[in-house]
């Protein structure tokens, strides 16, 4: 019997003059994980660390983004050493939230500590529009952020987004941006 396709094989690679934005493999789960255990990285998104448990839910989310709707989440790998540096994609989360994200892919971006400050989220986020707008066409996208990250608002409006609305997402204050 065949092997079936391995996921990847139908997630674009995006490369920039020192990324390479490619789909989850496996053996990026001990990376992703890590990353998502970090309080340092998720204090601004959603307020606590996660656990094994949740970042596998998350990352398996990536790749049935790819399979079911034609768009997910990217491995930010830097192209000189091949370290995984962090994850960043369109999404639909069916949020519960005024404003509603329904029908509008909403991009994210999230970088291990080691990678924060080097302009690699500015990098991958342009990258990951530029594939955006090929693929969603005229359609606007939004990105929800908590008020005090400012490193990621500054991320956004240099990428073109927008601030829309103040609105309170799991009981915080949260900022929506559309581009």
């Amino acid at each position: 019997m065949p092997s079936p396709l391995h996921p990847t094989a139908q997630v674009p690679v995006l490369e920039t003059e020192r990324l390479k934005l490619r789909g989850h493999r496996l053996d990026d789960f001990i990376a992703s994980a890590a990353m998502w255990a970090d309080p340092n990285v998720t204090r601004h998104i959603g307020g606590k660390p996660l656990t094994e448990e949740e970042s596998w839910t998350k990352f398996l989310r990536y790749v049935g983004h790819w399979a079911l709707l034609g768009f997910g989440y990217w491995v930010v790998e830097e192209k000189a050493t091949g370290n995984f540096l962090g994850e960043i994609g369109f999404a639909d989360y069916k949020r519960d939230m005024e404003p509603s994200l329904h029908d509008m892919p909403e991009i994210g971006w999230v970088l291990a500590p080691q990678s924060h400050g080097k302009g690699y989220a500015t990098e991958a986020v342009r990258a990951a529009i530029a594939w955006g707008d090929a693929h969603f066409g005229p359609s606007q996208t939004a990105c929800i952020i908590y008020p005090e990250n400012l490193p990621s608002i500054r991320v956004a409006e240099k990428c073109g987004y927008r601030e829309w609305q103040l609105t309170t997402y799991k009981g915080r204050p949260t900022l929506v941006f559309v581009r």
